[in-house]
């Protein structure tokens, strides 16, 4: 049973939001070691949205509590925020919501500027860190697997995603109504992730030239290198900082990288906007208080987000919901899988018995395939009716009845299908 509790921008203030990405714990190993009913996890963190998607082996019944149980835990213990402080912030799906949720999410359509395409390498990176840490199923595996897929048909099959905009350049557009030339900017870009680099390209399609990076954790120079730019070395930070026009932050730090006493130390005295992209804060709120500066945040961008494009969302919904119902559909259709693997089996045993009597006997090939022919017509019906028990939501009926009848029991075959997956070997792992 597939579970998911959310946090986002349309659910939780933005200082809460901001405290479930401050942890160094990951919370993904903390939740699958929670109890041997979680099969797997993966964690989705953006800055304007904390996820947990859980797979659980229990009743549908049981689902909302365990996973609650799971994931307040595990989030207590890395971020210190505590299941009074999720009360009425967070969003929590089981079961066949999940899918057409996480499909949204992914499509952007969840987003603080619907259908933004970061969202889409955010996702596909959530999986690759769950795989890291040895938290997936087979489960979200294939859940994941087909956000990614839904993603990229609602990007080439709607107006959403050719119209799209980033929060790096709706941040921009912002600013672009205090910036008059912006080929003028002395701009200071701090930062050099994956967020850095989209945002370098947006600041060159505004026409700025006069670009520097920092590094924090010191990767400024690689950075500088490879885009072209000046990399500022730590000791000579705070006075760039103060003689910039621009300065754009989107790192990973969890404590500020600029106060306001960074800023008047420096001798800032000047004009300055300066952008905070990052999640948790990179700027200090008391840099609003300096003179001269205009401070944009995530908090101030999200306010300001472009209404919806209602024809191409509802074109995307639809996409969105019809991948949920076929991806639910192939679950349960794979969900009897063993239990028909188990009866071919048995039948073509039992037929392979026959046959080697037959042929020792010294029957032709024509008793061979008259068997086999015979063995493949009493197979199908049972077959297909198993597949269309399983799609109902029937697979236990599917399970029993083969045990009645043969004395077959497929659920270990099943249980063990469901081990989560090595990502390197393939093989699963024990649980």
């Amino acid at each position: 049973m597939l579970f998911c509790l959310s946090a986002s921008h349309k659910t939780a203030p933005f200082d809460l939001l901001e405290r479930l990405s401050t942890h160094t714990t990951a919370v993904a190993p903390l939740i699958a070691g929670h109890s041997e009913d979680v099969k797997g996890t993966v964690v989705l963190s953006t800055c304007n949205r904390f996820e947990a998607y859980i797979d659980l082996d229990v009743p549908s019944g049981a689902a909302r509590e365990a996973g609650l149980a799971a994931a307040h835990e595990a989030i207590r213990t890395a971020t210190g925020v505590t299941p009074e402080d999720l009360e009425g912030a967070c969003e929590v799906t089981a079961g066949t919501k999940v899918a057409e949720h996480l499909f949204s999410v992914a499509s952007g359509l969840e987003s603080v500027i619907v259908g933004e395409g970061e969202i889409g390498g955010q996702v596909r990176r959530a999986l690759d860190e769950a795989r890291e840490h040895g938290t997936t199923s087979s489960e979200l595996e294939r859940l994941f697997q087909r956000a990614t897929e839904t993603q990229k048909g609602v990007k080439n099959g709607t107006a959403l995603g050719r119209a799209g905009r980033s929060l790096v350049r709706l941040a921009l557009d912002l600013a672009g109504s205090r910036i008059a030339d912006w080929t003028t900017q002395r701009t200071l870009l701090v930062g050099t992730g994956s967020y850095a680099a989209a945002t370098l390209a947006a600041l060159r399609d505004h026409g700025v030239t006069d670009i520097t990076v920092h590094s924090p954790s010191g990767r400024g120079a690689r950075f500088a290198a490879k885009h072209g730019l000046l990399s500022v070395a730590s000791d000579e930070f705070a006075a760039v900082a103060a003689s910039s026009d621009l300065i754009i932050t989107c790192t990973s730090r969890e404590e500020p990288v600029i106060d306001a006493a960074l800023l008047q130390g420096a001798g800032f005295d000047g004009a300055a906007m300066i952008i905070d992209l990052g999640m948790p804060r990179n700027v200090a709120p008391d840099v609003a208080t300096v003179p001269g500066v205009t401070l944009l945040d995530l908090e101030t961008i999200r306010l300001h987000a472009p209404l919806e494009e209602l024809q191409a969302t509802e074109a995307a919904r639809a996409i969105v919901q019809d991948a949920a119902a076929r991806f639910h559909l192939a679950s349960r259709q794979q969900s009897a899988q063993p239990a028909i693997v188990a009866l071919r089996q048995h039948v073509f045993e039992l037929t392979q018995a026959e046959v080697d009597r037959a042929r020792r006997r010294g029957d032709g090939e024509q008793v061979e395939q008259a068997l086999r022919h015979l063995v493949g017509v009493l197979l199908h019906t049972p077959t297909a009716r198993a597949g269309q028990l399983a799609a109902e939501g029937r697979s236990d009926e599917v399970f029993d009845a083969l045990e009645t009848l043969f004395g077959i029991d497929a659920r270990p075959a099943a249980a063990a299908a469901e081990a989560p997956v090595c990502p390197f070997t393939g093989d699963a792992q024990a649980s």
